[in-house]
């Protein structure tokens, strides 16, 4: 029987990287999209299973064609994870349309190009699973990346929207939407000491007290796209460590 195949994007470090470890094994192939070469080729070789890489800028909108081309030769395509993303921080005032647009293309275009892609083989295979990497940002306000968390709001409204289209259809569809989490995302441009201190002082304004492990998200993600949560769907699932609840904002 065909392996069935998860296509995980922006999956060379973070939260990507720690969705594949949670992934990788007998009951699945997966194909691991992202923009550098030598990371993905390391995250690929340190798991077991049949898992590949390739190297693409999802920004392009041919990149869902070459990925869903990789994606027939290992088997069925049954999973899309959404991961990919960026940030560039700034308030209305402070950012530029080449950066507004960037982010949009990377965060929403992509995120879209994706899944309508995926619906066709989701449907002639009478089941599968799209899931979509936003934010807590996606669920309450940000100070200082606006581009960002608009970005991550519309992935939240996708998810629902495409959820009822899909539903009848046996495809799930659903959202995580992490909090401040320890990725090299986080903290950018500080190291040693005093990212050590950086990462404290952002978990201490969470109600948990710390930021996230990649490992952490990683768990919620399997649970998710597994036949464990099959009646679920249209669903935006915090892992913020209660950031989302509004307590001291």
């Amino acid at each position: 029987m065909p392996d069935r195949v998860t296509i995980l994007t922006g999956a060379t470090s973070g939260i990507g990287a720690a969705i594949a470890a949670e992934l990788a094994g007998p009951d699945r192939a997966l194909l691991l999209a992202g923009r550098r070469q030598h990371a993905g080729d390391a995250v690929a070789a340190s798991l077991p299973g049949n898992v590949r890489f390739l190297a693409c800028d999802l920004a392009d909108p041919s990149a869902p064609e070459r990925i869903f081309a990789t994606a027939r030769e290992m088997g069925t395509i049954h999973t899309l994870i959404n991961n990919a993303g960026i940030l560039l921080p700034g308030r209305a005032d402070e950012t530029s349309d080449a950066d507004w647009n960037r982010i949009m293309d990377i965060n929403v275009n992509a995120v879209f190009r994706m899944s309508r892609a995926a619906i066709g083989p989701m449907r002639d295979a009478g089941a599968g699973v799209i899931l979509n990497v936003a934010s807590d940002w996606a669920l309450v306000a940000a100070r200082g990346a606006l581009a960002y968390a608009v970005s991550k709001a519309a992935i939240a409204q996708l998810t629902r929207c495409m959820a009822v289209d899909h539903a009848h259809e046996g495809i799930r569809i659903n959202a995580i939407c992490p909090g401040d989490t320890d990725t090299p995302m986080l903290a950018r441009g500080v190291t040693g000491s005093a990212r050590r201190a950086r990462i404290a002082e952002i978990g201490a304004a969470i109600p948990m007290g710390r930021v996230a492990q990649p490992a952490e998200v990683g768990r919620v993600a399997a649970f998710l796209v597994s036949d464990a949560a099959s009646f679920m769907t249209g669903a935006l699932v915090p892992v913020d460590g209660g950031n989302s609840t509004g307590v001291g904002a």
